[in-house]
Protein backbone atom coordinates (compact mmCIF):
# COMPACT_ATOMS: atom_id res chain seq x y z
CA UNK A 1 0.00 0.00 0.00
CA UNK A 2 2.58 2.53 1.08
CA UNK A 3 4.21 1.72 -2.83
CA UNK A 4 1.43 2.60 -4.47
CA UNK A 5 0.82 5.43 -2.49
CA UNK A 6 4.51 6.58 -3.27
CA UNK A 7 4.36 5.91 -7.09
CA UNK A 8 1.09 7.86 -7.10
CA UNK A 9 3.21 10.94 -5.73
CA UNK A 10 5.62 10.68 -7.31
CA UNK A 11 3.68 10.27 -10.23
CA UNK A 12 1.58 13.70 -9.97
CA UNK A 13 4.77 15.56 -8.46
CA UNK A 14 6.77 15.15 -11.66
CA UNK A 15 4.20 16.08 -14.08
CA UNK A 16 4.81 19.41 -13.83
CA UNK A 17 8.89 19.10 -14.35
CA UNK A 18 8.03 16.33 -17.11
CA UNK A 19 6.20 19.23 -18.71
CA UNK A 20 8.66 21.92 -18.25
CA UNK A 21 11.45 19.33 -20.03
CA UNK A 22 9.42 19.09 -22.65
CA UNK A 23 8.94 22.68 -23.88
CA UNK A 24 11.58 23.29 -26.78
CA UNK A 25 14.66 25.38 -26.34
CA UNK A 26 14.09 28.58 -28.78
CA UNK A 27 16.37 31.81 -29.68
CA UNK A 28 15.92 34.87 -31.08
CA UNK A 29 18.09 36.41 -33.60
CA UNK A 30 17.48 40.06 -34.02
CA UNK A 31 14.60 42.19 -32.85
CA UNK A 32 14.21 45.20 -35.57
CA UNK A 33 11.54 43.15 -37.36
CA UNK A 34 7.74 44.25 -36.56
CA UNK A 35 7.14 40.64 -36.91
CA UNK A 36 9.07 40.14 -33.68
CA UNK A 37 5.46 40.85 -31.55
CA UNK A 38 4.79 37.22 -33.26
CA UNK A 39 7.28 35.58 -30.57
CA UNK A 40 7.88 38.15 -28.13
CA UNK A 41 3.78 38.84 -27.68
CA UNK A 42 2.75 34.85 -28.45
CA UNK A 43 0.77 33.85 -25.22
CA UNK A 44 2.25 30.80 -23.15
CA UNK A 45 1.23 27.30 -24.80
CA UNK A 46 3.93 25.21 -22.53
CA UNK A 47 5.76 24.09 -25.93
CA UNK A 48 8.33 26.45 -26.03
CA UNK A 49 10.96 28.39 -23.66
CA UNK A 50 13.11 31.50 -25.24
CA UNK A 51 16.61 30.86 -23.68
CA UNK A 52 18.19 33.62 -25.46
CA UNK A 53 18.06 37.06 -27.95
CA UNK A 54 20.95 38.60 -29.78
CA UNK A 55 20.24 42.29 -30.34
CA UNK A 56 23.40 44.18 -31.16
CA UNK A 57 21.65 47.79 -31.11
CA UNK A 58 21.34 48.01 -27.65
CA UNK A 59 18.80 50.90 -28.15
CA UNK A 60 16.30 48.68 -30.06
CA UNK A 61 16.94 45.92 -27.33
CA UNK A 62 15.96 48.21 -24.39
CA UNK A 63 12.93 49.09 -26.39
CA UNK A 64 12.00 45.36 -26.69
CA UNK A 65 12.29 44.74 -23.03
CA UNK A 66 10.26 47.69 -22.02
CA UNK A 67 7.56 46.34 -24.74
CA UNK A 68 7.57 42.55 -24.07
CA UNK A 69 8.47 42.81 -20.31
CA UNK A 70 11.84 40.84 -21.41
CA UNK A 71 14.66 40.33 -18.33
CA UNK A 72 17.50 41.75 -19.86
CA UNK A 73 19.62 38.80 -18.62
CA UNK A 74 18.20 37.00 -22.02
CA UNK A 75 19.65 39.94 -24.16
CA UNK A 76 23.27 38.91 -25.91
CA UNK A 77 25.29 41.69 -28.77
CA UNK A 78 27.20 38.83 -30.08
CA UNK A 79 25.61 35.98 -32.13
CA UNK A 80 27.50 33.13 -31.71
CA UNK A 81 28.24 33.72 -27.81
CA UNK A 82 24.51 33.63 -27.68
CA UNK A 83 24.63 30.22 -29.28
CA UNK A 84 27.13 28.64 -27.47
CA UNK A 85 25.79 29.65 -23.96
CA UNK A 86 22.10 28.79 -24.53
CA UNK A 87 22.18 25.75 -26.99
CA UNK A 88 19.05 26.41 -28.65
CA UNK A 89 17.36 23.91 -30.69
CA UNK A 90 15.49 26.21 -32.62
CA UNK A 91 16.71 30.01 -34.04
CA UNK A 92 14.20 32.45 -35.32
CA UNK A 93 15.15 34.94 -36.98
CA UNK A 94 13.64 38.49 -36.96
CA UNK A 95 16.05 40.55 -37.96
CA UNK A 96 16.97 42.15 -41.91
CA UNK A 97 16.23 39.65 -44.71
CA UNK A 98 19.84 40.57 -45.40
CA UNK A 99 20.81 39.15 -41.99
CA UNK A 100 19.37 35.89 -42.76
CA UNK A 101 21.99 34.58 -44.50
CA UNK A 102 24.40 35.50 -40.93
CA UNK A 103 21.91 33.36 -38.76
CA UNK A 104 21.98 30.47 -40.46
CA UNK A 105 26.00 30.49 -41.24
CA UNK A 106 25.88 30.51 -37.68
CA UNK A 107 22.56 28.10 -36.44
CA UNK A 108 23.01 25.31 -38.90
CA UNK A 109 26.72 24.20 -38.46
CA UNK A 110 25.80 23.91 -34.77
CA UNK A 111 22.80 21.57 -35.67
CA UNK A 112 20.23 24.13 -34.96
CA UNK A 113 17.05 24.18 -36.59
CA UNK A 114 15.69 27.87 -38.14
CA UNK A 115 12.51 29.77 -39.11
CA UNK A 116 12.99 33.18 -40.42
CA UNK A 117 10.59 35.95 -41.53
CA UNK A 118 9.25 36.05 -45.17
CA UNK A 119 11.20 36.45 -47.90
CA UNK A 120 13.75 33.57 -47.40
CA UNK A 121 17.30 35.47 -48.32
CA UNK A 122 17.65 39.05 -50.46
CA UNK A 123 19.77 37.11 -53.44
CA UNK A 124 19.47 34.03 -55.06
CA UNK A 125 23.06 33.29 -54.20
CA UNK A 126 21.83 33.59 -50.73
CA UNK A 127 19.13 31.52 -50.93
CA UNK A 128 21.05 28.90 -52.34
CA UNK A 129 23.62 29.01 -49.88
CA UNK A 130 21.15 29.01 -46.95
CA UNK A 131 20.04 25.79 -48.44
CA UNK A 132 22.96 23.79 -48.96
CA UNK A 133 24.04 24.40 -45.40
CA UNK A 134 21.00 23.53 -44.05
CA UNK A 135 20.91 20.14 -46.33
CA UNK A 136 24.44 19.60 -45.14
CA UNK A 137 23.42 19.94 -41.41
CA UNK A 138 20.26 17.86 -41.63
CA UNK A 139 18.40 20.91 -40.06
CA UNK A 140 14.99 22.18 -41.22
CA UNK A 141 15.41 25.94 -42.46
CA UNK A 142 11.78 27.21 -42.75
CA UNK A 143 10.60 30.54 -43.69
CA UNK A 144 7.17 32.07 -42.42
CA UNK A 145 4.65 34.03 -44.11
CA UNK A 146 1.29 34.90 -42.27
CA UNK A 147 -0.65 33.28 -45.49
CA UNK A 148 0.62 30.34 -44.59
CA UNK A 149 -1.79 30.16 -41.33
CA UNK A 150 -4.92 31.07 -43.35
CA UNK A 151 -7.21 28.09 -43.13
CA UNK A 152 -8.94 30.18 -46.57
CA UNK A 153 -5.32 29.74 -48.22
CA UNK A 154 -5.42 25.96 -47.27
CA UNK A 155 -8.97 25.27 -48.33
CA UNK A 156 -8.01 27.02 -51.52
CA UNK A 157 -5.21 24.44 -52.44
CA UNK A 158 -7.30 21.50 -51.77
CA UNK A 159 -9.98 22.62 -53.81
CA UNK A 160 -7.79 22.75 -56.51
CA UNK A 161 -5.52 19.58 -56.13
CA UNK A 162 -10.01 18.32 -56.80
CA UNK A 163 -9.57 19.47 -59.85
CA UNK A 164 -13.10 18.40 -60.36
CA UNK A 165 -14.24 22.02 -58.83
CA UNK A 166 -11.86 24.28 -60.92
CA UNK A 167 -10.39 22.74 -63.31
CA UNK A 168 -7.07 23.93 -64.98
CA UNK A 169 -6.10 26.99 -63.41
CA UNK A 170 -5.28 29.62 -65.87
CA UNK A 171 -5.58 32.97 -64.17
CA UNK A 172 -4.05 33.77 -60.76
CA UNK A 173 -4.16 37.19 -58.95
CA UNK A 174 -2.63 37.84 -55.90
CA UNK A 175 -2.79 40.98 -54.41
CA UNK A 176 -0.79 42.06 -50.88
CA UNK A 177 0.08 45.51 -48.86
CA UNK A 178 -1.15 47.99 -47.16
CA UNK A 179 -0.92 52.12 -47.07
CA UNK A 180 2.70 52.02 -46.49
CA UNK A 181 4.65 50.65 -43.29
CA UNK A 182 5.21 54.36 -42.46
CA UNK A 183 1.75 55.20 -43.09
CA UNK A 184 0.37 52.11 -40.55
CA UNK A 185 3.11 52.96 -37.70
CA UNK A 186 6.27 50.72 -38.20
CA UNK A 187 8.82 51.72 -35.65
CA UNK A 188 12.09 53.23 -36.80
CA UNK A 189 14.19 50.47 -36.21
CA UNK A 190 11.73 48.36 -38.83
CA UNK A 191 11.40 51.09 -40.92
CA UNK A 192 15.10 52.02 -40.91
CA UNK A 193 16.05 48.18 -43.07
CA UNK A 194 12.85 47.77 -44.73
CA UNK A 195 13.70 50.88 -46.69
CA UNK A 196 16.83 50.10 -47.76
CA UNK A 197 18.06 48.48 -51.20
CA UNK A 198 20.58 46.01 -49.79
CA UNK A 199 19.52 44.93 -46.16
CA UNK A 200 15.95 44.75 -47.63
CA UNK A 201 16.50 43.97 -50.96
CA UNK A 202 14.19 46.34 -52.32
CA UNK A 203 10.76 48.06 -51.08
CA UNK A 204 7.17 46.61 -51.99
CA UNK A 205 8.43 44.39 -54.29
CA UNK A 206 10.45 42.57 -51.87
CA UNK A 207 7.88 42.90 -48.50
CA UNK A 208 4.90 41.83 -50.46
CA UNK A 209 5.73 40.25 -53.96
CA UNK A 210 7.42 37.08 -51.88
CA UNK A 211 3.69 36.10 -50.57
CA UNK A 212 2.35 36.27 -54.22
CA UNK A 213 5.61 34.46 -55.33
CA UNK A 214 5.27 31.75 -52.36
CA UNK A 215 1.74 30.70 -53.18
CA UNK A 216 2.03 30.64 -56.81
CA UNK A 217 5.24 28.44 -56.13
CA UNK A 218 2.96 26.18 -54.23
CA UNK A 219 0.53 25.85 -56.25
CA UNK A 220 2.85 25.26 -59.61
CA UNK A 221 4.64 22.39 -57.63
CA UNK A 222 7.40 23.90 -57.40
CA UNK A 223 7.96 24.55 -61.32
CA UNK A 224 9.76 27.43 -62.82
CA UNK A 225 8.08 30.23 -64.87
CA UNK A 226 8.87 30.72 -67.87
CA UNK A 227 9.41 34.37 -67.37
CA UNK A 228 9.18 37.32 -65.17
CA UNK A 229 7.82 40.43 -66.27
CA UNK A 230 7.78 43.22 -63.98
CA UNK A 231 7.43 47.44 -63.30
CA UNK A 232 7.80 49.05 -59.85
CA UNK A 233 6.87 52.47 -58.84
CA UNK A 234 7.76 55.36 -56.65
CA UNK A 235 4.79 56.32 -55.56
CA UNK A 236 5.49 58.08 -52.77
CA UNK A 237 9.45 58.87 -53.71
CA UNK A 238 9.91 61.56 -50.78
CA UNK A 239 8.45 58.79 -48.49
CA UNK A 240 10.70 55.87 -49.78
CA UNK A 241 12.94 57.63 -51.77
CA UNK A 242 15.31 54.60 -51.99
CA UNK A 243 12.98 52.00 -52.93
CA UNK A 244 9.80 51.07 -54.81
CA UNK A 245 6.76 51.18 -53.22
CA UNK A 246 4.32 49.64 -55.66
CA UNK A 247 5.44 46.20 -57.80
CA UNK A 248 3.10 44.61 -60.47
CA UNK A 249 4.83 40.86 -61.50
CA UNK A 250 3.38 38.92 -64.40
CA UNK A 251 4.61 35.12 -64.03
CA UNK A 252 4.21 32.98 -67.18
CA UNK A 253 4.22 29.21 -66.91
CA UNK A 254 2.89 28.73 -70.45
CA UNK A 255 -0.27 26.86 -69.18
CA UNK A 256 -1.22 29.55 -66.58
CA UNK A 257 -0.31 33.10 -65.75
CA UNK A 258 -0.05 34.56 -62.42
CA UNK A 259 -0.45 39.00 -61.62
CA UNK A 260 1.01 39.65 -58.26
CA UNK A 261 -0.01 42.78 -56.67
CA UNK A 262 2.12 43.92 -53.95
CA UNK A 263 1.98 47.80 -52.03
CA UNK A 264 2.61 50.55 -50.17
CA UNK A 265 -0.13 52.07 -51.70
CA UNK A 266 -3.41 50.22 -51.05
CA UNK A 267 -6.62 52.04 -49.66
CA UNK A 268 -6.56 49.32 -46.83
CA UNK A 269 -4.47 46.30 -45.69
CA UNK A 270 -5.08 43.00 -48.08
CA UNK A 271 -3.89 39.61 -48.43
CA UNK A 272 -5.96 38.29 -50.84
CA UNK A 273 -5.97 35.71 -54.27
CA UNK A 274 -7.56 35.02 -56.94
CA UNK A 275 -8.01 31.57 -58.99
CA UNK A 276 -9.90 31.34 -61.79
CA UNK A 277 -9.72 27.76 -63.43
CA UNK A 278 -11.38 26.52 -66.76
CA UNK A 279 -14.56 25.14 -64.84
CA UNK A 280 -14.69 27.34 -61.59
CA UNK A 281 -13.33 30.14 -59.85
CA UNK A 282 -12.02 30.62 -55.55
CA UNK A 283 -11.31 33.53 -54.03
CA UNK A 284 -10.07 33.64 -51.05
CA UNK A 285 -11.09 36.84 -49.81
CA UNK A 286 -9.24 37.22 -46.11
CA UNK A 287 -7.50 34.78 -43.64
CA UNK A 288 -11.31 33.02 -42.85
CA UNK A 289 -13.64 34.29 -46.05
CA UNK A 290 -13.58 32.24 -49.27
CA UNK A 291 -15.86 32.84 -52.23
CA UNK A 292 -16.82 30.20 -55.13
CA UNK A 293 -18.02 30.06 -58.44
CA UNK A 294 -18.72 28.07 -60.94
CA UNK A 295 -20.48 28.35 -64.24
CA UNK A 296 -21.75 31.56 -65.75
CA UNK A 297 -25.65 31.61 -64.30
CA UNK A 298 -24.77 30.06 -60.62
CA UNK A 299 -24.55 32.45 -57.58
CA UNK A 300 -21.20 32.88 -55.74
CA UNK A 301 -21.28 30.85 -52.68
CA UNK A 302 -19.72 32.47 -49.85
CA UNK A 303 -18.07 30.43 -46.75
CA UNK A 304 -16.11 31.12 -43.59
CA UNK A 305 -13.68 28.61 -43.05
CA UNK A 306 -11.74 27.95 -39.56
CA UNK A 307 -9.25 25.56 -38.54
CA UNK A 308 -12.12 23.46 -37.68
CA UNK A 309 -12.92 22.87 -41.51
CA UNK A 310 -9.32 22.04 -42.10
CA UNK A 311 -6.31 21.18 -41.14
CA UNK A 312 -4.13 24.13 -40.63
CA UNK A 313 -1.38 25.55 -38.27
CA UNK A 314 -2.85 28.86 -37.51
CA UNK A 315 0.32 29.13 -35.11
CA UNK A 316 3.62 29.10 -37.17
CA UNK A 317 6.36 28.08 -34.07
CA UNK A 318 3.46 25.15 -33.20
CA UNK A 319 4.02 23.79 -37.08
CA UNK A 320 8.03 24.40 -36.70
CA UNK A 321 8.00 22.33 -33.22
CA UNK A 322 6.04 19.48 -34.99
CA UNK A 323 8.01 19.45 -37.84
CA UNK A 324 11.52 19.24 -35.72
CA UNK A 325 10.26 16.55 -33.43
CA UNK A 326 8.75 15.06 -36.39
CA UNK A 327 5.30 14.78 -35.90
CA UNK A 328 4.49 16.75 -39.24
CA UNK A 329 6.34 15.95 -42.11
CA UNK A 330 7.20 18.99 -44.80
CA UNK A 331 7.24 18.86 -48.46
CA UNK A 332 9.40 20.29 -51.03
CA UNK A 333 6.52 22.42 -52.82
CA UNK A 334 5.21 23.40 -49.10
CA UNK A 335 5.28 26.99 -48.16
CA UNK A 336 7.45 26.85 -45.33
CA UNK A 337 9.69 24.79 -47.27
CA UNK A 338 13.28 25.66 -48.31
CA UNK A 339 12.71 24.09 -52.05
CA UNK A 340 10.16 26.12 -52.05
CA UNK A 341 11.27 29.61 -51.34
CA UNK A 342 14.06 29.33 -53.36
CA UNK A 343 12.36 29.84 -56.02
CA UNK A 344 10.48 32.44 -54.46
CA UNK A 345 13.81 34.29 -53.89
CA UNK A 346 14.73 33.73 -57.83
CA UNK A 347 11.45 35.11 -58.62
CA UNK A 348 11.66 38.21 -56.74
CA UNK A 349 15.46 38.80 -58.32
CA UNK A 350 14.11 38.12 -62.11
CA UNK A 351 11.42 41.00 -61.03
CA UNK A 352 13.73 43.18 -59.86
CA UNK A 353 15.90 42.63 -62.95
CA UNK A 354 12.74 42.97 -64.93
CA UNK A 355 11.72 46.26 -63.35
CA UNK A 356 15.24 47.61 -63.51
CA UNK A 357 15.86 46.73 -67.52
CA UNK A 358 12.46 47.11 -68.43
CA UNK A 359 12.47 43.72 -69.98
CA UNK A 360 11.08 40.47 -69.45
CA UNK A 361 13.62 38.00 -67.91
CA UNK A 362 13.70 34.44 -68.92
CA UNK A 363 14.13 32.02 -66.16
CA UNK A 364 16.06 29.24 -68.17
CA UNK A 365 18.92 32.27 -68.27
CA UNK A 366 18.69 31.98 -64.32
CA UNK A 367 22.37 30.18 -62.88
Amino acid sequence: MRLIIFFLFCNFSLQPIFAQQQKMRVAVAGTSHGHAAFIFGRPSKGDLEIVGIYEPDTAVAKLRMRQFKLPAELFYTDLDKMLDATKPTAVLAFGSTFEHRKVVEAAAPRHMHIMVEKPLATTLEDARYMHMLAKKNKVYLLTDYETSWYPSVAKTFELIEDSSFTGQPRKIFVNDGHKGPKEIGCGPEFLDWLTDPVLNGGGALMDFGCYGANLMTRLAHNRLPISVTAVTRQFKPDVYPKVDDDATILLDYGDMQCTINASWNWTFNRKDMEIYGDKAYIKALDKNTLVRKSGERSAAEIQRITDQDIAVYEDPFSYMIDVIKGKQTIQPEDLYATDNNVIVVAILQAARESAKTGKTVYMSAIK
